[in-house]
């Protein structure tokens, strides 16, 4: 009998929780922080110091009929080079960071139907632990092994509690926009058809906290058609330390012809970083009238000469 591969799914966070402040929950189960004596929490968000233990409590909420076993650990978390959102380390990588530093009270939890557990969790900050924000989560994996689509692998489904962890020291943000590419694709005939460009970049938290980028283009230079800024959408929320995600938009309407340069601007609070890229275009139609420009001129001049020419010779 074929034994089935079991790959357990890189949590995507912001999938489940498109903002920071959402609740870790995918219509089955969810995990949380305990409720605080004050407000409810949808993230552990703890200040610490190094060499120190700390301690909270997490819910684990089962809402089906049935009931559910549930794996805990402690993961860190990276932004994806996908498209930069969220995702947590598997339960079988390594932990680096605050998914080695934290362990759940248990391992194993089984929550009836309809019920809900509270667990312990413990974090360990160590003595040499860098200042700045240590982010990573709390994942409930479920036990069964559900069949994927259209394979024989079998897949185990996880929920994640983000935990921003900030070690108390400097804060030093930081941001860099790296290796701009800006591709231009236009009709061959101006002001026809489709015009579409693309503007890919790295963008990188060169700093030790968390930030929130917005980002924008600009053209600068000379340039034909379309309007030479616009604001870049497919940013991530969240761009942890030290985490670089490549990022790739395309451009409607963009500037169809040109030459000069793209400035790519990310910016959260303070924080700023800019990169550069160059752009040439030229469509098949202006280059075909600057030739017959040239060739026009050409032939001006030579008849300019023909005519002196003639007339030096009669005189």
């Amino acid at each position: 009998m074929r034994t089935a591969f079991v790959a357990l799914l890189l949590l995507l966070l912001t999938t489940l929780s498109p903002t920071p402040a959402g609740a870790a929950d995918n219509g089955e189960w969810s995990v949380r922080p305990a409720d605080s004596t004050i407000t409810p929490r949808a993230a552990f968000e703890l200040p610490a110091q190094p060499g120190t233990t700390i301690t909270d409590r997490a819910v684990v909420t089962n809402t089906t009929a049935e009931e559910l076993t549930f794996r805990l650990y402690v993961a860190d978390a990276h932004n994806t080079e996908r498209d930069g959102g969220l995702a947590v380390r598997g339960i079988e990588e390594t932990q680096r960071d605050v998914g080695a530093w934290g362990k759940p009270e248990l391992d194993t939890v089984t929550v009836p139907a309809r019920s809900a557990v509270t667990v312990g969790l413990t974090l360990s900050v160590p003595r040499g632990a860098s200042p700045g924000d240590h982010v990573g989560a709390l994942v409930a994996v479920d036990t069964r092994v559900q069949p994927a689509d259209g394979s024989h692998l079998g897949v185990q489904r996880g929920v994640g509690a983000r935990i921003y962890l900030r070690v108390e020291g400097p804060q030093q943000p930081g941001l860099a926009v790296e290796d701009v590419r800006f591709t231009v694709r236009s009709p061959q005939m101006p002001w026809t058809g489709t015009r579409e460009s693309t503007v890919a970049y790295t963008l990188h938290n060169t700093g030790n906290v968390k930030l929130a980028p917005g980002v924008s283009l600009r053209v600068g230079g000379v340039v034909v058609g379309g309007p030479g800024e616009r604001r870049l959408a497919n940013v991530p929320p969240e761009l942890l330390p030290g985490q670089k995600v490549r990022l790739t938009e395309t451009w409607a309407g963009a500037p169809f012809a040109g030459w000069g340069q793209v400035t790519v601007t990310a910016s959260a609070g303070d924080v700023r970083g800019s990169g550069t890229g160059g752009i040439l275009k030229v469509p098949w139609l202006f280059t075909a009238c600057l030739a017959l420009l040239a060739a026009w001129l050409l032939l001006r001049r030579r008849r300019r000469i023909a005519r002196t020419t003639g007339a030096n010779a009669r005189g």
